[in-house]
């Protein structure tokens, strides 16, 4: 079977679009990865893989992939939508890989978005969100990602003397790229005493250790290897993805809280069908929703040992320079976060690194690229290789 190539991505500005739709910001970054590539019209395309979260809810809107593929004019031989909470944008872009890896699909286009502020208030946005948690077991009792995750970062800072400075530190680097980054959320620089004086939210995280809720859209074009240049000179490959889905989605039965387990089987199955490991990784884009939550990724990635996270940010180990560069777009923290969308964002973000489009300030020289996008309490993972 053939190698899929990336050739073409695109994204919207991430933010508040209280002037659009979530058609609209499709449009747009559908627009954006096509004019990115040569010799594609929508008429092109065969396959069509829409990741969105809670159209449902937010749109009061069903049968999503027909109503996007109508307004986007796409007739499609394979259309689907997947959903998993935030790992939705990487479970798209597998799914897609999958259609075109098989020969279903000759060139597919995968589209993640989110419209979040459709409701009127962040309290009824965190509501619909809470779906994505067992209503029964957790919900019912209030429970919320930053509690979760604040529970994560207790226990990590008791075992391994992580420090708060430590969280806040990744939330500053994250900002800094942003700041390089016209499309991210929030592009103001911060400093430690900024994250470590917001708002306390869950203890011992701050506001600005949170990721926001984004209004947002990206797309990526896939095809097999033999057709990829036709659409351009410089494809991205995926060389190999590892997903995995861990039976403890109630926070109470985590058995360790100290790691993302299902994170560390995901990464052995990406490196392992990509013949690397995690010292030939070049770049990585992970899912920050909180900043803890990039410790204990780098962590599970092998990019450092376990309990070693917030030194090796600390260090500057995840900054330009540093072993590892990761989230060079700002991460959740600082890009933002269209649930749906935010999985093909990160291959875009990649594909930008890969091909030497990157600006300065956020380039790095790169040859291997990593995504990584959880779901829940980290207990769905997805891992995503790429090369040049």
């Amino acid at each position: 079977m053939s190698d899929v190539a990336i050739v073409g991505a695109g994204t919207t500005k991430y933010g508040k679009h209280l002037d659009k739709s979530a058609t609209d910001l499709a449009q747009l970054a559908v627009k954006e990865a096509i004019e990115s590539a040569e010799n594609i019209s929508i008429e092109d395309f065969d396959g069509f893989v829409l990741s969105s979260q809670n159209p449902e809810i937010l749109q009061k809107q069903g049968n999503s992939v027909n109503h996007f593929s109508e307004f986007l004019g796409i007739k499609a031989k394979f259309a689907t939508r997947v959903e998993g909470a935030c790992v939705s944008g990487s479970m798209g872009l597998i799914t897609g890989y999958m259609a075109v890896k098989s020969g279903l699909v000759d060139l597919c286009l995968v589209v993640g978005v989110e419209k979040c502020y459709e409701l009127p208030s962040s309290s009824d946005i965190m509501a619909a969100f809470s779906y994505v948690i067992d209503r029964d077991w957790e919900a019912a009792l209030g429970s919320n990602a930053p509690m979760g995750f604040a529970m994560f970062a207790t226990r990590h800072m008791s075992i391994y003397g992580t420090k708060e400075e430590q969280l806040a530190m990744v939330a500053v680097k994250n900002r800094k790229f942003a700041s390089k980054n016209p499309k991210a959320h929030f592009q103001k620089p911060i400093t430690i005493e900024d994250v470590l004086n917001s708002r306390p939210i869950s203890k011992p995280l701050k506001l600005l250790d949170c990721c926001p809720v984004s209004d947002g859209a990206s797309a990526v074009i896939l095809t097999r290897k033999e057709l990829a240049k036709n659409y351009t000179d410089t494809p991205v490959y995926i060389k190999g993805f590892g997903q995995y889905l861990i039976n403890e989605n109630v926070i109470s039965s985590i058995s360790d809280l100290t790691e993302f387990t299902a994170l560390k089987i995901a990464a052995r199955e990406a490196y392992k069908r990509a013949k690397i490991e995690p010292k030939d990784v070049d770049v990585a884009e992970v899912h920050d929703c909180f900043t803890i939550a990039e410790i204990l990724e780098i962590e599970a990635l092998g990019f450092c040992n376990k309990g070693e996270g917030g030194r090796f940010v600390e260090e500057g180990e995840t900054d330009l320079g540093g072993k590892i560069p990761v989230n060079t777009g700002g991460g959740l923290l600082s890009r933002g976060h269209p649930i749906g969308a935010t999985g093909i964002c990160q291959a875009g973000i990649i594909f930008e690194q890969l091909r030497g489009e990157a600006p300065k300030g956020r380039a790095v020289d790169a040859e291997i690229g990593l995504t990584q996008n959880l779901g829940g309490w980290g207990t769905s993972q997805a891992v995503i290789i790429y090369s040049r």
